[in-house]
């Protein structure tokens, strides 16, 4: 299924979409047990009755379900290491072994038909319907592949049920259309149930660690990377000067939107490889890996100057251009000295930020310096 097809399909968040594909590939047992039985019994078949077409389709069986395993084994010891691209394009190749080895299995039913072998054709709408109930297991997960894959293991099916003189053949195939629609309505709902319980369970991950108004990481998600980090970073600490009148001034709506613009400002400023936290109020944290040395102190400068500069350009509440200002704070720090030491990290950025304020506001004033690295006009 070509991907511009697919997408529709897909789940918006990739949190959830990647944990319904690591459910999809926890099939392997099931895979497996009907890889096995259904190898055997097109073995059997084709060495019980010695048509050629039994044994050309127990070929096609083996491979399919080689192919299936091997995948299944392959994103196993792969999958932490996948983007998001590569999730999906995992969903996609467990679609189309789902659907080839559907496609041999419904051959082999097709086969037994057109040469009217009922006791063969009784093993192999046994090795279908297992094959089925299996898949209705995954029918939670990813919808489409089991709707996918029903269709064309059934489909060979019906044709040659609907292809034989006898009424008996004819009902069944028609019933089996019956059988493949109730389990497509199965399906959807119990797949909007299971996303709706997954989507529940990452909100509340989300809460725990992000601020409800802005997105931003939270005090406790800040602390948590901040714990975590290696090598040489900055710390830059925030305040808003001027926030407090234009809340007062336009009201706590505006005065939230205001909020998250800032906080879209700050994500720009630090980029993919930092972090932008809010602890609290109109207060903010930045987190990003520097080089060592006098680069790594420039770089950080630098970032507090840019954040500084961008909170004071003009924002827009209800159409109405407001300004404020900001002050920050800023540590270099390395790995080493973080170990144990978080409060007294935090408590000596504080102070750097205690210092810009007192210097008058849209200052920016290093832990390590005494005097401002930067000062501007709001």
């Amino acid at each position: 299924m070509p991907l511009t097809m697919l997408s529709r399909y897909l789940h918006p968040d990739p949190r959830v979409r990647r944990e319904l594909v690591d459910l999809l590939y926890t099939a392997l047992p099931q895979v497996m047990a009907i890889s096995v039985t259904s190898v055997v019994g097109a073995v059997a078949l084709a060495v019980i009755d010695g048509d050629p077409g039994y044994a050309v389709i127990a070929a096609l069986i083996l491979i399919t379900a080689s192919a299936r395993i091997a995948s299944l084994l392959r994103y196993k010891s792969r999958a932490a290491q996948l983007s998001d691209a590569d999730v999906v394009r995992w969903e996609r190749i467990y679609g189309a072994g789902a659907c080839a080895f559907s496609l041999a299995l419904g051959a082999l039913s097709y086969r037994t038909l057109h040469l009217g072998d009922a006791p063969g054709a009784w093993l192999a709408f046994g090795l279908s319907m297992s094959f089925c109930v299996g898949m209705v297991s995954r029918a939670a997960i990813r919808p489409w592949v089991i709707l996918t894959a029903a269709a064309t293991l059934l489909m060979p099916t019906v044709v040659a049920g609907l292809l034989r003189p006898e009424l008996a053949y004819n009902v069944g195939a028609v019933m089996l259309i019956f059988f493949w629609l109730t389990l497509r309505e199965a399906s959807r709902h119990l797949s909007a149930a299971f996303v709706e319980r997954l989507e529940a369970r990452h909100r509340l991950a989300l809460q725990a660690t992000h601020d409800f108004l802005t997105g931003l990481p939270n005090r406790a998600a800040f602390l948590q990377s901040l714990a975590t980090i290696g090598g040489n970073f900055a710390i830059i600490a925030i305040d808003l000067d001027g926030f407090k009148p234009v809340n007062d001034r336009h009201g706590h709506n505006a005065g939230d939107d205001l909020l998250r613009q800032v906080a879209a400002r700050l994500t720009d400023c630090v980029g993919a490889g930092g972090i932008a936290a809010r602890f609290g109020g109109d207060e903010f944290m930045l987190l990003k890996p520097v080089a060592a040395g006098a680069d790594g102190r420039t770089e950080a400068l630098e970032l507090a100057r840019r954040a500084v500069f961008e909170l004071s350009l003009p924002y827009r509440l209800s159409d109405l251009p407001v300004r404020i200002g900001a002050s920050a704070g800023v540590l270099v720090a390395d790995g080493a000295l973080a170990t144990g030491a978080t409060a007294q990290l935090l408590e000596r950025v504080d102070r750097a930020l205690y210092a810009a304020k007192r210097a008058g506001g849209a200052t920016v004033w290093s832990d390590a310096d005494d005097e401002p690295a930067y000062s501007a006009a709001v």
